[in-house]
């Protein structure tokens, strides 16, 4: 679609919250309360008031939770239970132990067993394990700090990249709680679910790469085509995925992944040592790969070899997997779900 002129309009206008307003859904209630958080939102990032942008963020919001600021969550009571009887083997507490402790009242005056059996959202299951972990005799034994909720919010986004975009930016709002806390809440879940998704630079020709980056990680879809133009210059088949590099609770490990020795078998053809090609695979989650030697090689060998430009961007290919999810899914499918309500949003533009 044709890119309309920027939009600068202070997030608390009334201008700017019309326009917002338009562009949602005509199903959604409480429009003037979503319109102002998404307009503060883009206000707080500095984000261009435009319906390319903010239909963008519309159709996410859209797609995972259709605008429902804590969504419910189908079958979140057998996932609990699922959890507790896994950790009470693995730790080899009796189970009748266990029973008997999840029948004594919680904070909010019902049993700990009542409120597992009558969960709904994943807001109220993150209260719970709270609640469990500082309350039940066993509960750090047990849970150890854990938390099973790595998500939440109208956005579904991750509570550690919430946690990371506070020490990067200012937050909006006057916290009255955790992280945790507001990215359950609809303006926290919103601020941080756009910044995830529009927050960071790409060269990416379609907003549909942003939505794969959103399910996958940021720049998957860039590092999934690097993935493909590397397999074809080396012969040898890669998982399309997206991450150049093993990584453990967010960081490179020292095991060499599938990627990284295709691409050190390529090291001769790319004029480039094994320590250079490692310094640059360190960059996959930046922009600033794409500037790096190895990227730049990689796609001069690719370009060359077959005659014309390798693909630059693509859908990463990764089976989805959760407690949540009940039939096999794609990131491909979700970010052709999410582009569909994006051009439908354009269309109301």
């Amino acid at each position: 679609p044709a890119r309309a002129p920027l939009v600068l309009l202070p997030a608390d206008s009334g201008e700017a919250r019309a326009l917002v307003s338009r562009l949602l859904p005509a199903n959604v209630g409480d429009r003037s309360a979503w319109a102002a958080d998404i307009a503060t939102a883009f206000d707080a990032l500095q984000l261009p008031l435009i319906p390319e942008k903010l239909c963008a963020a519309m159709a996410v919001i859209e797609q995972e939770s259709g605008f429902v600021a804590d969504p419910p969550v189908a079958g979140l009571g057998r996932i609990v239970w699922r959890e507790i009887e896994r950790r009470r083997t693995s730790y080899g507490i009796p189970k009748l132990v266990v029973e008997l402790a999840l029948l004594k009242p919680s904070p909010d005056g019902r049993s700990y067993k009542a409120r597992i059996d009558a969960l709904r959202t994943e807001k109220q299951m993150n209260a719970l394990f709270d609640d469990m972990i500082s309350e039940l005799p066993f509960g750090k034994t047990l849970f150890s700090g854990y938390n099973p909720v790595r998500t939440g919010g109208p956005m579904q986004v991750s509570i550690e990249f919430a946690e990371e975009q506070l020490r990067r930016r200012p937050y909006p709002y006057r916290r009255s709680g955790s992280v945790r806390d507001e990215v359950f809440t609809r303006r926290g879940g919103v601020y941080f679910g756009i910044a995830f998704l529009l927050d960071y630079p790409t060269t990416y020709r379609q907003m549909l790469h942003r939505f794969a980056d959103f399910n996958a990680g940021r720049y998957a879809s860039r590092n999934a085509a690097f993935q493909a133009a590397v397999s074809r210059l080396g012969g040898q088949p890669l998982e399309l995925d997206g991450d150049l590099l093993r990584y453990k609770d967010g960081q490179p490990t020292a095991e060499s992944s599938a990627t990284q020795r295709a691409v050190l078998a390529l090291r001769a053809r790319l004029g480039l040592s094994e320590a250079a090609i490692g310094r640059d695979l360190l960059l996959e989650k930046t922009l600033a790969f794409e500037q790096s030697a190895l990227y730049q090689r990689v796609y001069l060998l690719a370009d060359t070899s077959s005659g014309e430009l390798a693909a630059r961007e693509m859908l990463p290919r990764i089976a989805l997997k959760s407690p949540k999810i009940t039939r096999p899914l794609t990131t491909e499918w979700f970010a052709r779900r999410v582009d569909t309500r994006y051009r439908n949003c354009l269309a109301r533009a």
